[in-house]
């Protein structure tokens, strides 16, 4: 590496590579970082390519650096706000008993009534 990156730096660097597992990205003449499928953006991304093309200006964040491997660990995802979650719907928890349809006692009455019979048969 030429230059010295720093965690946390915000850069523009260039698409150069797609692979399944995320993008390479060109920093600068000699250095390329990468940034994972999951740094792509939030929520689930099943094909980068759907994202990202080779040669697209890109703006990254660097997340990591592995000084002994030379390799930079980049993110788009975290430049951007999370989408907010939907929240569900404050309805009043009813307790499992409540939610126990009368029909399915009766399912259970006939288990119950059966079960002499299963045993008896069982011994023969």
């Amino acid at each position: 590496m030429t230059k010295k990156f720093e965690v946390g730096e915000v850069l523009t660097g260039k698409v150069t590579g797609i692979q399944p597992y995320g993008a390479f990205v060109a920093l600068d003449e000699q250095t390329q970082g990468l940034v994972h499928i999951s740094e792509i953006t939030y929520g689930f991304v099943k094909d980068v390519n759907d994202y990202l093309k080779v040669g697209d200006e890109i703006t990254v964040k660097v997340l990591e650096i592995d000084d002994e491997s030379k390799k930079i660990s980049l993110s788009i995802r975290v430049l951007h706000e999370a989408p907010q979650q939907r929240k569900k719907e404050m309805l009043p928890r009813k307790s499992l008993q409540d939610r126990v349809d009368e029909d399915d006692a009766d399912g259970f009455q006939l288990l119950k009534n059966k079960l002499q019979d299963w045993i008896q048969q069982s011994g023969q």
